[in-house]
């Protein structure tokens, strides 16, 4: 049976991208990469409740590591963001066996894997989803909009 944080996660993530997509949130480029700098700064947030200024250089340095791929995922293609958000579940995966922070919520790496990894792969979805229909259109804007991601 799947853990409570676990279906939490992935169930949250599915209705955040669906009102993000509902009200159009998700039409702007900044929606997702702003998505992704928000979980990668919470483990930073975690560290600081732990009161370990050296797991908040750590979880510093590796909120840096999210930063790239939404700003790069926000500028050019957001196939990167789809890579970050995954990425940054996998990191939840293994958080706890690389990195000591007594200030992280038991439940949290599996919830924010779940978050993550949904988020990305609703992000895929939406942007394969949407394929077709520039296709079926506008071949020739298909190709620019697929150049510009």
């Amino acid at each position: 049976m799947m853990n409570m944080p676990f279906a939490v996660g992935l169930a949250l993530s599915l209705v955040v991208a669906l009102v993000a997509k509902g009200v159009g949130l998700d039409r702007d480029r900044a929606f997702y990469p702003t998505v992704l700098i928000v979980v990668g700064s919470y483990y930073v947030l975690f560290a600081a409740m732990g009161g370990s200024l050296d797991a908040l250089i750590t979880e510093s340095i590796l909120m840096a590591a999210f930063v790239v791929p939404a700003v790069l995922g926000f500028k050019g293609s957001q196939w990167i963001l789809v890579a970050g958000l995954i990425g940054h579940g996998v990191v939840d995966a293994i958080h706890g066996h690389v990195i000591d922070n007594a200030g992280v919520p038991q439940w949290w790496p599996a919830f924010c894997f779940a978050y993550d990894v949904g988020a990305g792969c609703w992000v895929a979805w939406f942007k394969i989803a949407a394929a077709p229909r520039l296709a079926e259109t506008r071949p020739l804007a298909r190709l620019a909009a697929m150049a510009r991601q």
